[in-house]
């Protein structure tokens, strides 16, 4: 079987699939739900055997610390899955939502409910709990999912879908055999081919570094969910308290900066830099977060700290534009919230941005006026997340404006169909 045949078996299967998880009952999905976290827990030895090949082989490559750390799957994150599908179960079926209702003039019943997109096909990099994450989403709101992970987890990958698979079809005689499926081949080609079947596959959700991101999007010829990369802003306004500012701004850099709603710039308002700048610098450098300064930052900084902890380098208009996912911090200043606006439209990437202020018509302006997909007064950046937004798991972040925006959970797994209620009628 070629390479293209094959890819093409799955996506069939998938599209049954899909059409077979229609006739599920919300009992019958939650039910799946549970006997396939009892079995992650009593599988847990197998995952973590599993994962360890998969982490002595990434390491034998060079894969990074950080890589590794996201790769390993010890007890407690074993455990962590399987709490997360508990919590899918008891999270409401967003399908069968009654959207909208209205009655035309000549009684006709018009009913706008949601339904499952179908198809989905999930791409992403070295976490496997992300596998059963996204297939418990994805089953709960009926769509089929075909997932391709990172090669460096791939006994990790599997070992979890063939164990929430089984349980599954051993509870519920009715669960499709392919409702989750992997593919099977590391082949990058296998995407390309995958994605060119907008017969059978309806959506695509990359997760990963903005390379993988754009390589999907530029190659798919489905429509695909996204946000390439994570530039975050704070911005301290004249008006903020300095104390609450602090605090925000250390949480939304250091407290996990290698994610993508980990702030990348600070911006500080003219009018309280030489106040601010020096007393944030110094915490900073405690962590040994490195400054890249524009120049009058440069200035109060180089001029007020004599002994600083932090490197504090020029800031390059490049530098403005980068995500770093690291202890590395841009610092800017700007003439008040007009400028902090422009500057967030300019070199953002439409993620998450929050201000810092009392002054609620400078707090109004930038919520209305900043356009990224999260917005924040007086919060740091860090909640932009499926989890902190009271939606269970998480199947990504997304940064478009067409369909879903933001952190996506199960409702931004549905579309939508209308339903016509009539007694006879027809169009004159």
């Amino acid at each position: 079987m070629t390479l293209s045949e094959q890819m093409t078996q799955l996506a069939r299967q998938a599209k049954t699939a899909s059409r077979d998880l229609a006739r599920l009952t919300t009992a019958d999905k939650n039910r799946c739900l549970l006997v396939m976290a009892e079995a992650l827990d009593k599988n847990g030895a197998a995952i973590q055997e599993a994962n360890a090949r998969d982490l002595d082989a990434a390491a034998k490559t060079g894969l990074s610390g950080a890589m590794l750390d996201r790769l390993r799957l010890d007890a407690k994150r074993v455990a962590g899955m399987a709490k997360g599908l508990r919590e899918v179960a008891a999270l409401p079926d967003p399908v069968g939502r009654v959207l909208e209702e209205r009655t035309r003039p000549n009684g006709l019943k018009l009913r706008k409910v949601s339904t499952p997109i179908g198809v989905v096909v999930i791409i992403y990099e070295s976490r496997p709990n992300v596998t059963a994450d996204a297939a418990s989403l994805c089953f709960k709101s009926g769509n089929a999912t075909i997932l391709r992970g990172g090669k460096e987890a791939t006994h990790s990958n599997r070992v979890i879908a063939e164990t929430m698979v089984a349980a599954a079809r051993a509870q519920l005689a009715a669960f499709p055999e392919h409702a989750i499926q992997l593919v099977p081949t590391p082949d990058r080609e296998a995407i390309r081919e995958l994605l060119a079947l907008a017969q059978y596959v309806d959506l695509c959700m990359p997760r990963g570094g903005e390379g993988l991101i754009r390589a999907v999007a530029e190659c798919s010829k489905v429509p695909v969910i996204k946000h390439y990369k994570g530039v975050c802003h704070v911005f301290v306004d004249a008006d903020a308290d300095l104390e609450m500012a602090e605090a925000i701004v250390m949480n939304a850099k250091c407290q996990r900066p290698a994610v993508c709603n980990a702030m990348e710039t600070l911006l500080v308002d003219r009018r309280i830099a030489a106040a601010f700048l020096p007393k944030i610098a110094l915490r900073l450098g405690e962590k040994r977060v490195q400054l890249r300064a524009d120049p009058a930052a440069e200035t109060i900084l180089k001029s007020e700290i004599k002994n600083p902890k932090s490197e504090i380098r020029p800031a390059t208009e490049q530098d403005f534009y980068t995500e770093y996912n690291d202890y590395v911090l841009n610092v800017g200043v700007v003439d008040g919230v007009g400028a902090a606006i422009e500057h967030i439209n300019h070199y953002g990437s439409a993620h998450s941005d929050s201000i810092v202020t009392r002054n609620e018509a400078h707090a109004n302006r930038f919520l209305a006026e900043v356009d990224s997909a999260a917005v924040y007064w007086n919060a740091s950046t860090r909640f932009t997340d499926g989890g902190e937004f009271g939606m269970g798991a998480e199947i990504g972040i997304s940064t478009d404006k067409i369909g879903a925006r933001g952190p996506m959970g199960l409702e931004e797994l549905t579309s939508y169909k209308w339903l016509g209620l009539g007694s006879g009628q027809v169009r004159t």
